[in-house]
């Protein structure tokens, strides 16, 4: 490695500052530089929100430009760096790995100096922006072929006062999902490195579909909403509309009965309703094979009483795929 990563710029400058940060090159692709944002308002919270983890998530980097818009002027305290896109090759290419070396963003914290890009964006991230912020946003969405709430989203953490500040500050959005979601795939996320150096980490997943000015509305006000409870922002924070309610719950996720996956390939047909309730034996869904004229269709029933928090809405899936994913209240 020629350099070490760099930010272009002074984050501890009064008021708004515009730079980049500098990931070094290596052998697979010339030096990376991800345009940065610090509004840095004085004494307050430390806060670091972040985009375009995954290139086909692309709700996260238009929210992230609208907070860039609106944040300056409503900012009262604090310091907040924004970086709208975090894995600019993904984003361009549309995909949910760096096409550059083919890994997943979120799989390689705290990332390597010395490895492939993805790697190297993972390490200039921790070693240069982690460390000054106190809480993280990292801004998702579900992608297209899941019906999946507007939501706030956490793993399980050993640590309970950490536990207990995180899903607050979760539940702080007033999106009408806070999850703390028992996910099967949690080496190398970033939350999990955040969680290591004593972070308070929100992951925010708009939900499945297309986009659409109204879901970006809902987006926007949830991390206004957050920001007013930090006390950057000054406001009165309110539940969003969605589906003609505003309202919003707590569940937990339980592994793996809560994770209804295909028994076999072919095209899932949805037979519930996104946050509906659901009782032992109700129908999910059917799969509908496709290798045989013969075969019959399968149904996909509950395995207890839950609430659906997320159903596979389109697309043919192979065996092992995710259909449905259950959830309960969390019990405090």
């Amino acid at each position: 490695m020629s350099n070490p990563p760099h930010l272009t710029f002074d984050p501890d400058k009064p008021g708004t500052s515009k730079g980049h940060l500098v990931v070094p090159k290596g052998a697979d692709c010339e030096a990376l530089s991800l345009p940065v944002f610090s509004l840095n308002k004085g004494d307050g919270p430390r806060l670091l929100i972040t985009g375009g983890c995954h290139g086909n998530e692309l709700e996260g980097p238009l929210v992230a430009q609208r907070l860039i818009a609106w944040l300056p002027e409503a900012q009262i305290c604090g310091r907040i760096i924004i970086v709208p896109v975090l894995n600019p090759p993904a984003v361009q290419a549309f995909s949910r790995n760096t096409p550059i070396d083919g890994l997943n963003l979120n799989r390689v914290f705290p990332g390597r100096a010395e490895g492939s890009l993805t790697e190297r964006i993972a390490d200039a991230v921790s070693r240069l922006l982690l460390p000054m912020a106190d809480t993280v946003f990292d801004l998702h969405s579900f992608g297209p072929i899941w019906d999946f709430p507007p939501s706030t989203t956490t793993h399980p953490i050993a640590d309970p006062a950490l536990m207990i500040k995180t899903i607050r500050m979760a539940e702080a959005f007033k999106l009408p999902m806070t999850l703390v979601w028992d996910h099967p795939d949690t080496p190398g996320m970033f939350d999990i490195s955040a969680h290591n150096q004593g972070k308070v980490f929100v992951c925010v997943e708009l939900g499945g579909g297309i986009i659409g000015d109204e879901a970006l509305a809902i987006y926007d006000a949830g991390v206004r909403n957050a920001l007013i409870s930090l006390g950057v922002v000054e406001g009165k924070a309110e539940y969003p509309t969605f589906r003609r309610r505003r309202s919003g719950q707590t569940l937990h996720t339980r592994r793996p009965a809560d994770e209804l996956k295909s028994p076999l390939p072919g095209i899932f047909e949805p037979r519930c309703s996104m946050l509906g309730e659901v009782k032992q034996g109700d129908l999910i869904g059917i799969l509908h094979p496709m290798d045989s004229s013969s075969a019959n269709s399968s149904d996909i029933r509950s395995p207890g009483p839950s609430i659906v928090c997320g159903v596979r809405s389109g697309g043919y899936v192979e065996v092992g795929e995710w259909l449905a994913l259950l959830a309960r209240p969390l019990n405090r």
